[in-house]
């Protein structure tokens, strides 16, 4: 029996190791959109970039979920923000962006589209979603930012997959740890962290490890009720708070 046990153990776990980043990414379609659409070409790479509103003084750069389509959501963001140009990015294997989604990869694309955009407009402001919110702290800890608002956000993915995988040795094993919690203390934007009361996906206490991570004088939290990880938005109270944090000066 024990010698059972062991080969399941060696067997899950090099199964988990060689698809952790099927795990992690979940590719969306490329959908037709009928916005304009920027291409970043970066490390060999072709980024596209879906744009919002085109001409205001200030911006907002959106990173999505580990599965959210940035065409789907377009409708939606540029109604709740008609005042700011938005730049909402696929990421690499995403959409109409070439390549294959990687941590270093996607913090690239992420500087390289700020970079693109920063001498157009006055203020930059950065948001992103789950996923993106590692990416989003990873941008505003190495450029300027106005506001950086983080929805359901998470400490590390470490943490997050040590908590599902207990007995395996998560840290030695991934490849992307997303570890956003280590770069708080960066980060000199004001910030908004959002949390849905009922989010299965990440935890209070992932959340909470990020949380602690921050400067608390720059820190505005909210928790939005009655709603989990994936519905958040769908929610009147969601856009009315990120419109209000995100506009004020």
């Amino acid at each position: 029996m024990g010698i059972l046990l062991f080969i399941f153990y060696i067997g899950t776990g090099t199964f988990l190791y060689l698809q952790q980043r099927d795990f992690l990414y979940h590719p969306t379609q490329n959908i037709s959109s009928n916005y304009n659409n920027i291409i970043l070409k970066n490390e060999n790479e072709k980024i596209n970039i879906i744009v919002l509103n085109e001409g205001h003084e200030n911006a907002i750069l959106y990173f999505g979920g580990n599965a959210e389509s940035m065409t789907g959501s377009s409708n939606y963001i540029a109604g709740q923000f008609p005042g700011f140009t938005i730049y909402l990015m696929d990421y690499r294997g995403y959409g109409a962006s070439t390549g294959e989604a990687t941590e270093k990869g996607l913090y690239s694309d992420a500087l390289k589209l700020y970079d693109t955009v920063k001498d157009k407009h006055d203020r930059i402001s950065i948001g992103g979603r789950s996923l993106g919110t590692a990416i989003a702290t990873y941008v505003a800890a190495q450029r300027e930012v106005s506001k950086l608002a983080l929805i359901t956000p998470f400490d590390s993915i470490v943490n997050v997959a040590q908590g599902r995988y207990p007995i395996y040795p998560v840290a030695l094993l991934l490849h992307d740890k997303y570890d956003s919690a280590a770069r708080a203390k960066d980060i000199s934007a004001k910030t908004f962290i959002v949390i849905a009361q009922n989010d299965k996906v990440i935890s209070k206490e992932r959340t909470q490890g990020l949380i602690d991570a921050f400067n608390s004088k720059l820190l505005q939290i909210t928790t939005i009720t009655d709603r989990g990880h994936n519905d958040i938005s769908s929610d009147d109270r969601y856009y009315k708070i990120m419109q209000d944090f995100i506009g004020e000066e």
